[in-house]
């Protein structure tokens, strides 16, 4: 017999919450394997249907869970509009890509950005991979320096593709602060000739 009910102090980093029944009783555990592949993360507030169960140590658990309004066994459709954070890293390398072809901008700076988002983009899918299984994980002062550095384009990338820190307000504000500044050092880097003399330098070494 399935059940109705609420998600409540869902940890999106861990992949785990609690469901409220509308009908009253006692709150289950439910895991985001629960849901099904491709199904969109949950969110405190979510009305979801499952089925009762219990884990080995007879806790009451969500089985075969689904976001209301979701057809059994059919994966959700992506949405059909661009992705924000796809479309402004990819287009943020893309343009430093073919500033550097142009000759508007060093080399450095493109093999710099394309070097560094692959670095973001894998410690990022790595974090993900790792998150509620006990390994240990990447910290986000290790993300947000990468970021810091330059990988910013590859992380905000990584964070769509993984659904990854995207819902964490707080790591959202250090995120765009470390693109920021990023930016703002390169772009300062591109006009003061002696920082620029400096850069092309170490790379004709």
């Amino acid at each position: 017999m399935r059940v109705e009910g609420t998600i409540t102090g869902w940890n999106d980093e861990r992949g785990f919450g609690f469901v409220s029944p509308r009908e009253g009783g006692d709150r289950a555990f439910v895991h985001i394997k629960a849901f099904p592949r491709g199904s969109r993360r949950p969110v405190d507030g979510d009305l979801i249907s499952y089925t009762p169960s219990r884990d080995d140590r007879g806790r009451s658990t969500a089985a075969d869970v689904r976001l209301a309004g979701q057809e059994p066994g059919v994966e959700p459709r992506g949405p059909s509009r661009p992705l924000p954070r796809v479309a402004i890293g990819s287009l943020f390398l893309l343009a430093a890509g073919l500033g550097t072809l142009a000759g508007f901008v060093p080399a450095w700076v493109a093999i710099g950005y394309a070097a560094l988002s692959v670095v973001s983009g894998l410690l990022y899918g790595f974090d993900k991979a790792v998150a509620g299984s006990g390994l240990r994980r990447i910290p986000e002062a290790t993300l947000h320096a990468a970021d810091l550095l330059g990988g910013w384009p590859g992380g905000l990338i990584a964070q769509r593709a993984f659904h990854h820190k995207t819902r964490k307000a707080s790591f959202q504000v250090v995120f765009w602060l470390t693109a920021a500044v990023n930016v703002a050092a390169v772009a300062w880097a591109l006009v003061d000739d002696r920082v620029r003399s400096a850069l092309a330098s170490l790379v004709g070494r």
